[in-house]
């Protein structure tokens, strides 16, 4: 199957389909739409990961000092109620065990990334600020990103105030994270890279881009999904060739397009073909 060949499948599917896939730090073999915008859902917790091993390498937080683990948040919508996460909505007791009690921001982080969960999401995102949030998707090369709220910030939504990503900013993030673990780039030190790396490659959500690689193949990657929306966004390390970053990201009609399971497939197989071609991108 030739990259046109893919695109012709991809432009079947009702909705919106972006990809984009490179090396990292390079120019894009491959991309689909890769500027149009979707809501972010969890993808944007990749760059709320980015934006707190920031803060810890100024020294403006420290990462192993534990926090009040709260369900109780401000709104980004000026003058709005304060709000809280459903405990249904989640995707992690072991951080809701911990209410009213205290957990380090590593701890939180590593939640937020490995099981999607939204309080630890909120909480780091409450200590690292959205602006510094921001200033990651700035510094990665990012042009239409945005993380305007929390998770579950109905009111700041209701405002108009959202979450967007693109394949190709989400592709440019993971990419400045595996270029600069090697050497040094403009998110953070190499070594903050490599364990920002290897929170990402602890996803214990697989279903999709991963469902495309042989067992064992190591990826980083984080994916987001609410009803009609499922993306995968990830950096592949396969023991036989240099490393890729490849992005997919689905939006579709939630009551006429494709279900969540039938994203994961598409975004497996998707994942699966380039996989075939990883010696040559």
């Amino acid at each position: 199957m030739t990259w046109d060949d893919l695109d012709a499948r991809l432009a079947e599917v009702p909705g919106t389909v972006s990809a984009y896939v490179a090396r990292p730090g390079a120019a894009p073999t491959w991309t689909r739409r890769a500027d149009d915008t979707h809501y972010a859902a969890s993808t944007m917790k990749a760059a709320v990961l980015a934006a707190l091993h920031r803060a810890a390498d100024t020294g403006t937080l420290d990462l192993d000092t534990p926090v009040p683990v709260v369900n109780d948040f401000a709104s980004a919508q000026p003058d709005a109620p304060r709000f809280t996460c459903d405990r249904n909505y989640d995707n992690d007791d072991a951080v809701w065990a911990r209410l009213g009690d205290r957990a380090p921001l590593r701890w939180l982080a590593h939640r937020m990334i490995v099981r999607s969960s939204n309080l630890a999401t909120n909480l780091v995102l409450a200590h690292v600020g959205l602006p510094a949030v921001a200033d990651v998707w700035a510094l990665a090369g990012a042009r239409h990103s945005v993380t305007g709220r929390g998770i579950e910030d109905f009111a700041a939504r209701d405002a108009g105030i959202t979450n967007l990503v693109t394949a190709a900013d989400l592709g440019a993030l993971l990419g400045a994270l595996a270029t600069g673990a090697t050497r040094p780039g403009p998110l953070a030190p190499p070594a903050a890279c490599a364990a920002m790396l290897d929170v990402l490659a602890a996803q214990e959500h697989r279903e999709d881009l991963a469902a495309g690689l042989p067992p064992g193949t190591r990826i980083a990657h984080k994916n987001g999904w609410v009803r009609g929306i499922r993306h995968g966004a990830g950096v592949v390390f396969p023991d036989d060739a240099p490393p890729y970053v490849i992005v997919v990201c689905t939006t579709t009609d939630p009551d006429n397009g494709p279900g969540d399971e039938d994203a994961c497939q598409l975004i497996a197989d998707v994942s699966a073909q380039v996989w075939t071609a990883r010696h040559d991108l």
